[in-house]
């Protein structure tokens, strides 16, 4: 039998290292039961390995209730998922007392099946039933509206002494042994993947020689909070120097996250020393765009990784709720204020035959003329563009 099954957790008790992330989910569960709030969905999310459906499945277990589990990555478009689960979001279950719907690994519902995520969220929205979700990443823009249904909960990369701790453990109950050195090089190479870590050890034991066993590096892809961890809490070395190779994120946006987040970890001494090393980011990236000099590109990561880290005095201890930056809020919100002032400005301008140009520098004073009803009448401007209009004043 596969060991990660044989040794799937069934309490909460079993679960290492993610005592936040239950307590969050059993917070959650409590309120959704009292019908204390009006989100139906949680999202758990983190990296491969964590833990993320054993902790849907433990979830169910110590509440009761049956789960009903399919993988996103099986869907091809809304009829699909309207037809296998819509009868399970109406069934009640016949042995316990309720039931939740387990979507695994919605990363699998691609950009070609938007069909499949409408399905999702319509479901979310009609179902008395709560709607467990799992994800890798859940920051990817086509999950914006399945974010605002949902109550998000973040899985934390398991640490090495966890994982070597749980390995032991799994030996000693299959009365089996490995030197110290193999047991080392399978917990360090899982890169947080317990999953993984319990794969190769499982391969390792049943050799005659376990020591011919080549664990092979993890080459995962780490999502911006696990940076977030390394730079702002760890201490600086210069595998920092790459971090950004393995971040599906560019510089701006990462810029962004860290400038939202510095404030959580530092002190009034390091954060001068962080924002002044955040504005040589901005220089460099500025030169990049508008020179095309790309080499620059190797000083704007260091400055932002390595010149971050060294910034603090010491290793910062203790977990951290990083939260997604405001600022990029504000900006997608001003871009559709100056869109809304394109629109009425190009409108305008092709009813009087002047250039949109010169309408928008003149908007200032066309405005008082826009102000009036059978203006906007005649120049068929939308509700949002009239209620740009009214609140620009």
């Amino acid at each position: 039998m596969n060991w990660t099954k044989k040794y799937q957790p069934k309490y909460f008790s079993e679960i290492k290292g993610q005592e936040l992330a239950i307590e969050e989910l059993k917070n959650f569960i409590d309120k959704f039961k009292k019908f204390e709030t009006d989100k139906k969905a949680v999202i758990l999310y983190g990296p491969p390995g964590i833990g993320k459906t054993a902790l849907a499945y433990v979830m169910a277990n110590e509440s009761n209730y049956e789960i009903f589990e399919l993988n996103a990555s099986d869907l091809r478009g809304g009829e699909k998922l309207k037809e296998t689960l819509g009868p399970a979001t109406e069934q009640k279950s016949l042995t316990k007392k309720g039931k939740f719907l387990l979507i695994d690994e919605v990363d699998g519902i691609s950009d070609a099946d938007r069909g499949g995520l409408s399905e999702l969220l319509r479901i979310i929205e009609s179902t008395q039933q709560l709607v467990i979700i799992t994800a890798n990443d859940i920051w990817n823009k086509k999950f914006r509206e399945l974010r605002k249904k949902a109550e998000i909960i973040p899985l934390k990369e398991i640490d090495y002494k966890t994982i070597k701790n749980a390995l032991i453990e799994i030996l000693r109950k299959e009365k089996k042994f490995l030197k110290e050195d193999i047991l080392t090089s399978i917990t360090i190479k899982a890169k947080g993947d317990i999953r993984a870590a319990i794969n190769d050890l499982q391969v390792a034991a049943s050799l005659a020689d376990p020591s011919e066993f080549l664990v092979d590096e993890r080459n995962k892809e780490i999502d911006i909070f696990n940076v977030l961890r390394k730079i702002l809490k760890e201490k600086p070395d210069n595998s920092l120097l790459n971090l950004f190779d393995s971040v599906n994120k560019p510089m701006d946006e990462i810029l962004l996250w860290i400038e939202e987040n510095l404030p959580k970890e530092y002190n009034p001494e390091e954060l001068a020393r962080a924002y002044e090393l955040l504005s040589k980011v901005d220089i460099f990236r500025n030169r990049i765009y508008k020179q095309q000099y790309w080499r620059f590109l190797v000083y704007g990561n260091a400055f932002l990784s390595y010149g971050i880290s060294s910034s603090k005095k010491s290793e910062k201890t203790g977990f951290t709720n990083y939260t997604k930056p405001t600022r990029i809020l504000k900006m997608w919100l001003n871009n559709q204020r100056i869109e809304k002032k394109k629109s009425i400005a190009q409108k305008y301008a092709s009813y009087v035959h002047i250039g949109k140009k010169r309408a928008l520098k003149e908007f200032p004073t066309i405005k008082q003329f826009l102000l009036k009803p059978q203006v906007q009448k005649e120049l068929r401007l939308t509700e949002e563009e009239i209620n740009y209009l009214n609140n620009s004043q």
